[in-house]
């Protein structure tokens, strides 16, 4: 992702809900994503398709047309918007520093304890890289 697609990947709730959609059944249809969305936030038909042309004019998604209907898909993967969000986070919030991301997770109690844990054997496996890398 260039710098300015990564300034465009920042997304709504009801957004990443909709790319969500758009991952697991690339090549969705306006009627198919509103079906998606009924039991996880109902939204109106219109709505969901002024959403589709903004993404799609963000470059974040794209469609093709198939008959009469148009045909949406994801331009990036979700791995790659959640890179873009947390980095934009991360550089807006904490001004860049991921210590203090940590710190406000860690204080906030918004890592569980388990998680702490694989974080923790994480960070021994990278030690371990770089000291074997130098």
């Amino acid at each position: 992702m260039s710098d300015d697609e990564k300034k465009s990947a920042t997304l709504s709730e009801p957004q990443m809900v909709l790319m969500r959609i758009l991952w697991a059944k690339p090549g969705a249809t306006v009627i198919d994503v509103v079906e998606a969305m009924r039991n996880i936030r109902p939204l109106a038909h219109t709505t969901i398709a002024t959403m589709l042309m903004r993404l799609e004019k963000r470059g974040l998604i794209r469609s093709s047309r198939d008959g009469r209907q148009l045909l949406y898909s994801a331009n990036f993967s979700e791995t790659e918007v959640q890179r873009s969000m947390v980095d934009e986070l991360l550089s807006s919030v904490f001004s860049g520093n991921a210590k203090a991301l940590l710190n406000h997770l860690v204080r906030e109690e918004e890592i569980k304890f388990e998680d702490l844990e694989q974080l923790r054997k994480r960070l021994k496996n990278a030690e371990k890289k770089e000291a074997v890398n130098e």
